[in-house]
């Protein structure tokens, strides 16, 4: 699943339209509908999407032993 599927899928969840989430992000709803199409997502606004829905994003690498790096 990409970025931009689970960012929809998020928003699905919690029951709030994309233009909701772009208004909760201080964004253009065109501005998220841009970012969604180019996949162009920094670590730091998916931790503001997340934080704008009152969920948790976690982001590393796992081993092939299951370390998380």
């Amino acid at each position: 699943m990409t970025i931009s599927e689970q960012v929809k899928v998020l928003c699905v969840r919690s029951n709030i339209s994309i233009a909701e989430l772009a208004r909760r992000l201080n964004l253009l709803p065109q501005s998220l509908s841009g970012k969604l199409k180019r996949e162009s997502f920094s670590i730091d606004e998916l931790e503001k999407v997340a934080d704008a829905v009152g969920a948790t994003f976690e982001h590393n690498f796992i081993l092939p032993n299951g370390e998380k790096v």
